[in-house]
């Protein structure tokens, strides 16, 4: 009697979840390039954020700028690491979405709309990254 191995996920289930880690690589590009913006926009022009006077973290808007600049290049470099389908993008990919989490919440009192956006978009690629195993990204 033969015996066939079967994969423990439909072949449905499984092409969804590589779907979200090319959804998790999407977001992680799109959010990275607007904290590159971002990070642009507070080096070059300081009028253009809005000053919350009693806000219990406050740091110089410059220095702010260059570390979202970096962080938003280090998230685009990833976010091509996981299109390629690269092991190291995906824990890399959750450590860089959660450090710019942090870093989107230390800046609410410059930007808090598009703080608070950018945190839920990199919730997102958190979830994308962290629902899926590793065996499903070769369907994707």
């Amino acid at each position: 009697m033969a015996t066939t191995t079967h994969h423990p996920r439909s072949p449905g289930s499984m092409a969804a979840a590589g779907g979200l880690t090319v959804f998790a690589a999407v977001m992680l590009f799109i959010a990275g390039i607007l904290d590159l913006f971002r990070g642009i926009m507070a080096i070059a022009d300081d009028d253009v954020f809005l000053a919350t006077p009693n806000y219990v973290f406050k740091f110089d808007l410059t220095s702010w700028g260059w570390i979202q600049l970096v962080l938003g290049a280090i998230a685009v470099v990833v976010s091509l690491g996981l299109f390629a389908k690269a092991t190291w993008a995906r824990v890399v990919g959750v450590g860089i979405a959660g450090l710019l989490i942090i870093a989107n919440f230390l800046s609410i009192p410059y930007y808090p709309v598009w703080s608070l956006i950018l945190i839920a978009l990199y919730a997102f690629v958190i979830w994308g990254l962290c629902v899926t195993k590793k065996d499903t990204d070769d369907l994707a």
